[in-house]
């Protein structure tokens, strides 16, 4: 409609703009892509050198550039936007946000999380199935959420299956009164199986301790997680060595790159297309610097800064943490005071957020130096 003459994708992740010849895309050669899992561009962690991928915007004479992903690459977006407004560059800068997370700041969802949640039931299906088969039956499922537990929490919703949600924002311990290692043990004996379904970012700091582990970090500086599921696993076995008149049978189930893979459900595909229009009509009238997606419903132009300052997480004393809680009676293995501590954080969340977002873009969304006539 735009009649843009040349269309090109940038393979590899943000290193493909300085170290690849870039690849042309046509109607023909994106036909069918949203039939597929993955990425035809490829994909990689790192190699954001800000300099030379605005020197290849510059040489390859781009005036429109589109970068897709999570949380982390749309920080590394902000600051292109940043370095082509301080060059004086006639390029939009716009973020297509997708990450099966869903741990994207201000907005109502990230493309590629209905697909993943939707996904993750076969693995809590076939965990329940493995549980109710056996005498003592657990059945525990690694999810992905490394700091946010969205997929954890709306799968065990859509499940009814789970009998116990961890994720990353709810701290829990293992011995005790009130830790999970005493609920296995009832659970077990009212029901004679259960599931708990755990997020891949869940009891980190339990697991360091347990182990002497020092933090280090992957090439895009996000920390390296310990396997909670395996040490989960192992940790109620070894509970349950000590007591031999209560034999129990343990299955660990670990979906998380199946889950990533498939390819995306109807609902994610209809979001996808709207976030493309939506993106494409926004640099073409000349905006940049800006994320897009339905902010309470709306589709919005949100400017990165508002969109790097901090993770989407699950605030666990709103009512769809207390609606899981509500599902799987577990214990929420929260005192009184961290209850209140979260919510003075939550409080001030809030009132960090109450700024006006310009659906359509407007100021705080930066207009373009010039006309963007082709990609």
């Amino acid at each position: 409609m735009y009649g843009v003459s040349s269309v090109v994708g940038i393979e590899g992740g943000y290193k493909g703009f300085y170290s690849k010849n870039t690849v042309a895309l046509t109607p023909k050669s994106v036909n069918d892509i949203h039939k597929r899992g993955g990425t035809v561009l490829g994909t990689s962690r790192g190699g954001h050198d800000t300099a030379k991928i605005v020197d290849c915007l510059q040489d390859r004479g781009i005036n429109q550039v589109y970068i897709i992903g999570g949380d982390g690459t749309q920080k590394g977006a902000s600051v292109i936007y940043e370095e082509v407004r301080r060059r004086g560059l006639k390029c939009s800068v716009v973020g297509v946000p997708k990450t099966i997370d869903n741990d994207i700041a201000v907005i109502d969802k990230s493309f590629g999380f209905d697909t993943a949640v939707e996904e993750a039931q076969r693995a809590i299906n076939a965990a329940h199935v493995e549980a109710e088969s056996a005498e003592n039956g657990i059945g525990v499922v690694k999810l992905m959420g490394r700091n946010s537990g969205f997929i954890a929490m709306y799968a065990t919703l859509a499940s009814r299956d789970v009998d116990c949600c961890l994720i990353p924002e709810s701290p829990f311990y293992l011995e005790g009164k009130g830790g999970l290692l005493e609920f296995v043990e009832r659970r077990l004996k009212d029901n004679g199986h259960m599931v708990i379904v755990v997020a891949e970012g869940a009891g980190q700091d339990l697991i360091a301790r347990s182990m002497n582990f020092v933090d280090t970090q992957d090439a895009s500086g996000n920390k390296l997680l310990l396997d909670v599921g395996l040490w989960l696993s192992q940790k109620i076995k070894d509970h349950f060595k000590k007591k031999p008149s209560f034999p129990i049978t343990l299955k660990y189930i670990d979906p998380t790159y199946m889950i990533r893979a498939v390819r995306s459900n109807a609902s994610d595909n209809v979001y996808c297309t709207l976030l493309a229009h939506s993106a494409l009509h926004g640099a073409m009238a000349g905006y940049t610097g800006f994320t897009v997606a339905p902010v309470n419903g709306r589709h919005a132009y949100i400017p990165f800064y508002r969109i790097t300052e901090k993770q989407n997480k699950v605030v666990i004393t709103d009512r769809m943490w207390a609606r899981v809680l509500c599902s799987t009676n577990q214990p929420c293995f929260l005192s009184h005071e961290d209850v209140e501590n979260m919510k003075h954080d939550d409080d001030e969340h809030h009132h960090m957020h109450n700024t006006q977002l310009l659906e359509g873009g407007s100021s705080p969304v930066s207009k373009c130096n010039g006309s963007a006539a082709a990609v």
